[in-house]
């Protein structure tokens, strides 16, 4: 349960598809006008990546790895399709989005045209693709965490254009100075938010907390160990000292 919980937040906060990579950015920037625009964007974001992250998942832990085909027989066991991986990540991707746009234009004709061409597009949207392939490359273990995966940075990318939406509707009331206006004072917000969200970074040590831990025991090791042999040599070496003084002591008498 904590490594979902922990998956979940990393992904909104800590890898936003964003503000950490900046993917998405085409439809990021050209449909965050306006906030109701901005939501429907997100939430189809949302439920592409909620299904195809977890269907890639299963293509790659089935069909794609090397030996992932063992479950056909023992002499399947040396194939690897893992070049096909963009190849089925992509069509997957692209039934999903055609659903995705056959639902909308049925139920919501007037998001439909408001997306407009933004809505086939998100088939091609690498924040979409990156998902799958980030899933892949972290070696995510089981289907749930790759759901959760899925779904958590869709909701990271959904905030991210949700809240520039919201600011590029207020800043309209702005004095922006005119080169800036447009796309410069969006690029230069949208860097300022990515700095915000990196300071998230803080909160969760993640899986290698108890590596950090032990990084610090062991320089702290060698630390003592650097201050104690010193000592122990200038120990040795008074005493030789005092060893000389008294033999030469001695010798005078």
């Amino acid at each position: 349960m904590l490594e979902h919980v922990e998956l979940f937040f990393k992904s909104i906060f800590i890898d936003n598809m964003v503000f950490a990579v900046f993917l998405g950015m085409c439809s990021y920037l050209a449909v965050s006008k306006k906030v109701a625009t901005a939501v429907g964007l997100g939430a189809a974001v949302i439920f592409v990546l909620a299904v195809t992250v977890p269907m890639n998942w299963l293509l790659d832990k089935y069909l794609l790895q090397d030996g992932a085909l063992v479950w056909l027989g023992p002499e399947y066991a040396d194939y690897n399709l893992s070049f096909l991986s963009f190849i089925l990540f992509i069509a997957t991707i692209a039934t999903m989005v055609q659903l995705v746009e056959i639902v909308v234009e049925k139920f919501s004709p007037s998001l439909y045209n408001s997306l407009g061409i933004f809505l086939p597009l998100i088939a091609v949207n690498c924040a979409i693709l990156g998902g799958s392939l980030f899933m892949q490359a972290r070696e995510i273990e089981t289907l749930g965490l790759a759901f959760n995966y899925g779904v958590s940075s869709g909701i990271g990318w959904f905030l991210a254009i949700l809240a520039i939406a919201a600011i590029r509707e207020k800043i309209r009331y702005s004095n922006v100075p005119a080169p800036l206006r447009g796309l410069g004072i969006t690029f230069i917000i949208t860097g300022l938010m990515g700095i915000g969200f990196q300071s998230f970074g803080g909160m969760l040590t993640g899986g290698g907390g108890g590596e950090t831990e032990e990084a610090n025991e062991q320089v702290i090791q060698i630390q003592q160990l650097e201050v104690v042999e010193p000592k122990e040599e200038v120990v040795e070496k008074n005493t030789e000292v005092d060893e000389k003084e008294i033999s030469y002591n001695d010798v005078k008498k």
